[in-house]
């Protein structure tokens, strides 16, 4: 398969799409920074915080006011891994880490937003916001049919500016329309709710350089996850209770995102809860009855209910 998809779990949305065998689409961030040497850069958080004039510094540059946000320059794992609030220069020396960063702690709405580029120029945009929780888990993500135009036209700017000849999908994630992540891919955890036709429109991005795809029936959809407390081993659930759930009225599909033979703590998960599982849907409230259904599939003691 020609989508490197490193979690089994979502090769689903993928499989029976065909795709040239010489090329190659990257789902995760170490196979982009393999894949795209010219444009790995943006994997430089400070880097990136630089190309939007942010007052921004590593650690061991002491910031001129507080608070701050720091975290690792670059993690490629994702997850919040490393990050921090700091309120004062006291704090700031006692949490000195190398190879981390502080920036502006920022305030608005915080959104993933997937892009389609072409030589530069971006075509396609699809945003998604979540409902925060705590220690880095979300309650569900809604991947939104409406645009956001005053982002988009700041994020096709920024592309334009920095990443003239690149071609390929692009996740931002962005707080009150500052960019604090790029990712040189697309969120794989919600892509089936594109759209028909939409993985299609990503092979021929990569096989051709160009971007078609009919978008005229969007619709919101949802992404949600089921947590649990950080124990374990986990198992999964029984295949005929994920059958079940994948049949229940409007989902869409259901992921159960770890490895069973696989320690719990060498999985990458939240400080606040280890993802047993993640469901999308075209309606919330199906999303959350079928995460209830699914969560008896362990000790109700275990589970994080986040309804």
């Amino acid at each position: 398969m020609p989508v490197l998809e490193r979690d089994p779990w979502r090769a689903q949305y993928f499989e029976h799409v065909p795709c040239p065998e010489d090329v190659s689409i990257p789902t995760d961030d170490p196979d982009c920074w393999l894949l795209f040497p010219t444009e790995r850069w943006i994997y430089d958080k400070l880097k990136v915080a630089e190309t939007q004039g942010l007052p921004a510094g590593p650690h061991g540059v002491m910031p001129e006011a507080f608070p701050v946000f720091s975290k690792p320059m670059v993690n490629l794992k994702g997850m919040g891994i490393g990050s921090r609030v700091i309120h004062s220069a006291a704090e700031m020396d006692h949490h000195y880490q190398p190879g981390h960063m502080w920036m502006p702690l920022l305030a608005g709405e915080h959104v993933s937003t997937d892009c389609a580029i072409a030589q530069g120029s971006v075509h396609w945009c699809r945003h998604a916001t979540g409902v925060a929780w705590n220690d880095g888990m979300f309650r569900s993500w809604t991947v939104h049919a409406r645009p956001f135009p005053v982002l988009e036209e700041r994020l096709t700017g920024w592309v334009s500016t920095h990443l003239p000849g690149y071609t390929g999908m692009m996740n931002f994630e962005t707080i009150g329309g500052t960019i604090i992540e790029a990712h040189l891919r697309f969120a794989d955890q919600w892509c089936d709710l594109y759209g028909e036709g939409w993985v299609e429109a990503l092979v021929r991005l990569y096989a051709e350089g160009r971007w078609a795809f009919d978008d005229g029936d969007r619709a919101d959809g949802f992404s949600v996850p089921l947590f649990a407390r950080h124990a374990g081993p986990f198992r999964h659930p029984p295949a005929a209770l994920q059958e079940e759930v994948r049949l229940m009225p409007h989902i869409k599909s259901l992921q159960v995102t770890f490895h069973e033979g696989k320690p719990p703590e060498d999985h990458a998960m939240p400080p606040g809860g280890f993802r047993l599982a993640v469901i999308n849907a075209a309606d919330l409230e199906s999303a959350n009855v079928a995460r209830r259904r699914l969560s008896s599939a362990w000790p109700a003691g275990l589970v994080l209910h986040q309804d």
